[in-house]
């Protein structure tokens, strides 16, 4: 087990190498989630996620013979940017396993501190397995990136950093995956104010926490691709399920939509980037996932920003989309000149921007005419209706086009 003196002396061991992240009120996070919300940016470390902090644990744990061999682990990610980091600041070899479908940047992150990077499989646990058996063959020390009491304890240390941070804090919300960052955070938050509330939220397309605590067990469930891939482990740990059963009140998820929302609300509204799975616990504060939670001073821990500049884009583009800022529309016109001149100044006169046109007689509804298509760049769902509202006037034939 992790007990509050392990996670003391975590902290201890690593205070002067990583981090202490800052927990900054967010006043518009607050309005919208009804709480007194805080945000502990741990996508802000060296490394881009709270990861390093109990890989560091963990490799300042080993025995100076575990030290010569070397050490190898398996992640979709972060726990591999963490261990590679710190391995190459100690001059310990490393070789990280990680799934096939890993974002390129977490690749090349890995990469670049000087890991050896085997690509196998396309889940965690597939390059999980291929990591246990390199251990075998080539007498490696495996680091687990959350079924292991370093690990854990080293995840913990964000936990007495928040009792610092917000004296008064009444609950906090945390990204599950494997379970490693939620067990540690409680187990150091339950032993010295047990009435703080501890809560985790997972991707509702891998709830494996949720489901291992509603069947008394872990389960495995089957794989999927979510956006939270940081998460997206199909199986909690032994330890990590045994500890969560005592120090975890609640587990919630949230959808792909909710997670992709959350992303956009933190890159626009609170000026930082996070990737799908540190992007979660806000995901659930904005949706109302934790009514409980109303009036209370709460902490959500963003727990990582590695994410992939072209996702960024297409999470953007989509937001923009819901938020009824990006539009699509579709105009039934005479195929005669002037047609297309008169839709656009009827657009530009209600100030909407035209991103895209498309124009085409093939798949028009009727012989004789022709179908013009416009992405427009609106102010909101309002202004949108004004300007379907003021084609129609004008006797046009307009849809808007959804998703």
């Amino acid at each position: 087990m992790v007990t509050l003196a392990d996670i003391e002396a975590a902290l201890a061991r690593i205070r002067d190498r990583v981090y202490a992240s800052p927990c900054a009120r967010s006043e518009t996070l607050s309005r919208l989630a009804g709480v007194d919300a805080h945000l502990k940016l741990e996508n802000l470390q060296m490394t881009g996620s709270f990861k390093e902090r109990g890989a560091l644990n963990r490799l300042l744990l080993l025995s100076e013979a575990e030290r010569q061999r070397g050490l190898i682990a398996a992640s979709a990610g972060n726990h591999a940017q963490g261990v590679a980091y710190h391995a190459g600041r100690l001059g310990v070899r490393a070789t990280i396993v990680m799934p096939e479908t890993t974002p390129i940047i977490k690749v090349a992150s890995t990469r670049a501190h000087g890991a050896r990077v085997v690509l196998h499989g396309g889940s965690y646990d597939e390059a999980h397995a291929e990591a246990r058996r390199l251990e075998q063959a080539e007498g490696l020390a495996f680091i687990h990136p959350f079924d292991d009491p370093g690990v854990v304890a080293g995840q913990g240390t964000i936990g007495l950093e928040l009792l610092d941070q917000v004296p008064d804090l009444e609950a906090v919300v945390v990204p599950v995956g494997g379970g490693g960052l939620i067990c540690g955070i409680g187990a150091a938050l339950k032993a010295r104010r047990p009435g703080i509330r501890v809560v985790g939220v997972q991707s509702e397309l891998l709830p494996s926490l949720q489901v291992a605590l509603e069947a008394g067990q872990p389960v495995i469930l089957d794989p999927a691709q979510s956006l939270a891939d940081g998460i997206a482990v199909k199986r909690v740990g032994d330890l990590t399920f045994t500890l969560a059963r005592q120090v975890v009140d609640e587990v919630v998820t949230v959808s792909e939509e909710e997670i992709a929302s959350a992303i956009l609300y933190l890159l626009e509204r609170e000026k930082t980037v996070a990737e799908g799975a540190g992007a979660v616990a806000v995901a659930a504060l904005m949706h109302h996932r934790l009514p409980v939670l109303v009036g209370k001073r709460v902490v959500a821990v963003v727990s990582g920003g590695n994410i992939d500049v072209n996702l960024v884009a297409r999470v953007i583009e989509r937001g923009l989309v819901k938020d009824g800022r990006l539009v699509r529309i579709s105009v039934a016109l005479l195929d005669k000149p002037g047609q297309l001149a008169r839709v656009s100044s009827i657009v530009a006169s209600h100030r909407a921007n035209v991103i895209e046109v498309h124009h085409t007689r093939a798949f028009a509804s009727r012989f004789g005419d022709t179908t013009l298509q416009l992405t427009l760049e609106t102010r909101g769902p309002e202004h949108v209706q004004e300007i379907l509202r003021a084609l129609r006037e004008r006797g046009y034939a307009v849809e808007q086009i959804g998703i």
